[in-house]
């Protein structure tokens, strides 16, 4: 099934990406800024551009803040996990994976996909079931990393973390319960980390399954962060603790 980008930032990042986009839908009389490099790039690819009103980009863009654009895409080209481990080997750099186990809000998935591009992450990857897919919102939560960040599609989470363990890749799950803090916890190396479902955080099963767990210190009345904040904290420890060593 094909699916939309919508807004100018996303839709310019696909643009120059090459990823493939069979029409681009412009607001009438949306002419200025952006656009007009938006158009200019579309017209160089020879992509077909449509003017239409702005009730059409409301449907197409199904709410979301299109800024008078959209464009029309294929479906969304998943990685394979070794396509995401290899990159790292090419580039000669631990492999750094981040693992979302059941994350359900299309808007966590697309900043954490974001974070994790700028951070320079190797890929992230999500279960098949029980879990938010690449779609429009993502596109645009993410500010157009998706079409940078490798994402791989897997069929079973704890088997995938058994395949990088066998790899030396050494899986920490974020829990609030665990013992040991993410500051005092040495992540250099080849890593992968696990963040959890929104509410029920990462399953029993893959608490068992992770090497180690550690926890971000909380220190106000509510006991938690948003996935896509607590993520972004742990990415960004694992940065500073490699720009460190």
């Amino acid at each position: 099934m094909s699916d939309y980008i919508v807004g100018r930032n996303s839709v310019l990042e696909a643009l120059n990406n090459d990823t493939q986009i069979d029409k681009l839908f412009i607001q009438k009389g949306e002419l200025k800024g952006s656009i007009k490099k938006i158009i200019g790039k579309a017209k160089d690819k020879k992509i077909v551009i449509t003017e239409v009103n702005r009730n059409r980009l409301d449907e197409l863009s199904e709410g979301l803040p299109h800024q008078g654009v959209a464009a029309l895409v294929g479906n969304f080209n998943y990685s394979s996990v070794e396509d995401i481990i290899n990159s790292a080997y090419e580039k000669e750099e631990d492999p750094f994976v981040i693992i979302l186990d059941e994350l359900e809000d299309p808007h966590n998935l697309g900043a954490i996909i974001r974070t994790a591009e700028v951070a320079g992450a190797h890929g992230v990857i999500i279960p098949k079931r029980r879990s938010a897919s690449i779609t429009a919102v993502v596109h645009k939560a993410s500010a157009g990393a998706t079409n940078y960040m490798k994402v791989a599609m897997v069929t079973n989470i704890n088997q995938t973390i058994e395949k990088l363990k066998k790899k030396n890749i050494f899986v920490y799950g974020a829990c609030g319960e665990a013992n040991d803090f993410y500051d005092k916890t040495n992540l250099t190396g080849p890593i992968a980390l696990v963040i959890g479902n929104e509410g029920k955080g990462i399953s029993q099963s893959v608490k068992k399954n992770c090497d180690s767990l550690i926890k971000i210190p909380m220190f106000g009345k509510v006991n938690s962060l948003n996935a896509s904040n607590a993520a972004a904290v742990l990415i960004y420890e694992v940065v500073r603790q490699r720009s460190n060593g």
